[in-house]
């Protein structure tokens, strides 16, 4: 008999009314760009956004960029909520009729979404049918993140909780076992779900956080150079983190009065953290996406454990392994670094590529995923 999701995933579709598109853009037009600086003028960002950036996005994003029909290739994937916990629980979801299909779950970070994923689903999509995909395909909104509600507010909400979130959610469609793939806050998920739940058989990350460190002497030229952007990065690029973490209601409120302001704070990201500006659209979709849900305070919990003193104490990862090098990525897994506390059973290095794997380069991501799967689920 194929698989069919159950009643309590009820199908959803996006549609942000008329009077929300509105007032975004009366407030989008009233909002001032900053005066001209020496900083601003800078057009290699080593301050941050250039002036030239931020005022001719304004204009694209007033004059040219179409929601709506964002919103339809949103809709046009098959999207759902489900009811878990105090949680309504957004995910899109690629589901094959076949019987022996392998369930996964593809989890992002911040300031990311679930669209880093839907360029991968579209290639799925062409490559099979729902008779012949060999797998189930999962992709949440994290709890707080867009189009999935905020974390109860009576209680301080971590990244376990999220985990038994997504551990919920897999088992309510009824997988009694399954595979975590993740990118960023989406990576800590993972772990957590190997290290929690026997449901989670193995995980495959982008980025892999360990206070180990690699000997540079034995790099190659170019894990050594994402080495160097990495330490850089470390050093000059993480006071937005340090904001999240100890501040989260003043940046919170910030980002919430004006869609400017939101711009300029994750349109950044994507900028700097990509090897290759990813197209404007997507940018501005995912950023109209955390306007319009206002659920940039929502999102920013994970940050109190993430920049902890020591990192996460996460224990030596007992199940099956995988990981994908892209060199622009924040933190770059090194091999030999992995290996010392995670058994690592596929590894696989790309030359192009940074923090949103997914988005950058859907179909090597996916190819990877493919292998470990077929290397982990066996196991």
């Amino acid at each position: 008999m194929s698989y069919s999701p159950p009643s309590s995933a009820k199908p959803f579709t996006l549609s942000v009314s008329d009077q929300d598109l509105s007032e975004w853009r009366q407030l989008l037009q009233l909002s001032k760009l900053g005066p001209d600086t020496y900083e601003g003028r800078q057009q290699d960002r080593r301050f941050g956004l250039s002036d030239k950036w931020l005022s001719e996005t304004k204009d694209y994003w007033l004059n040219a960029y179409d929601w709506r029909a964002q919103e339809k290739h949103i809709n046009s994937f098959p999207n759902y909520k489900m009811q878990i916990e105090d949680i309504d629980l957004h995910f899109v979801a690629l589901f094959s009729e076949k019987k022996d299909a392998i369930p996964i779950v593809f989890m992002h970070g911040w300031p990311g979404s679930f669209l880093e994923f839907l360029p991968m689903l579209g290639l799925i999509k062409e490559q099979c049918s729902a008779k012949d995909l060999p797998y189930h395909i999962v992709v949440p909104s994290l709890p707080g993140y867009t189009l999935s509600s905020g974390p109860p507010l009576d209680k301080n909400y971590s990244m376990k909780d999220s985990a038994r979130i997504m551990n919920k959610l897999m088992v309510n469609l009824g997988f009694d076992k399954y595979i975590a793939e993740g990118g960023d806050v989406g990576s800590w998920e993972a772990r957590i779900l190997c290290e929690e739940y026997d449901a989670c058989v193995g995980m495959h990350v982008t980025m892999y956080s360990t206070n180990d460190q690699p000997d540079e002497g034995t790099l190659s030229p170019l894990e050594k150079a994402a080495w160097e952007r990495a330490m850089k990065w470390r050093a000059t690029g993480t006071a937005y983190a340090q904001e999240h973490s100890t501040r989260p209601s003043t940046i919170g409120h910030v980002l919430s009065s004006n869609p400017l302001a939101l711009l300029a704070w994750i349109g950044e990201k994507f900028l700097e953290w990509t090897d290759e500006d990813p197209p404007l659209d997507w940018i501005l979709t995912n950023i109209s996406l955390y306007w319009f849900t206002s659920s940039l305070p929502r999102s920013l919990y994970p940050y109190r454990e993430i920049m902890a003193p020591g990192g996460y104490p996460f224990e030596h990862a007992k199940k099956p392994t995988g990981f994908s090098f892209f060199p622009y990525e924040l933190l770059p897994g090194i091999k030999e670094v992995i290996e010392k506390s995670a058994n690592l059973v596929y590894y696989k290095q790309h030359k192009r590529g940074g923090h949103f794997a997914a988005l950058e380069r859907p179909k090597e991501l996916w190819g990877d995923v493919e292998e470990f799967v077929r290397e982990a689920w066996k196991v």
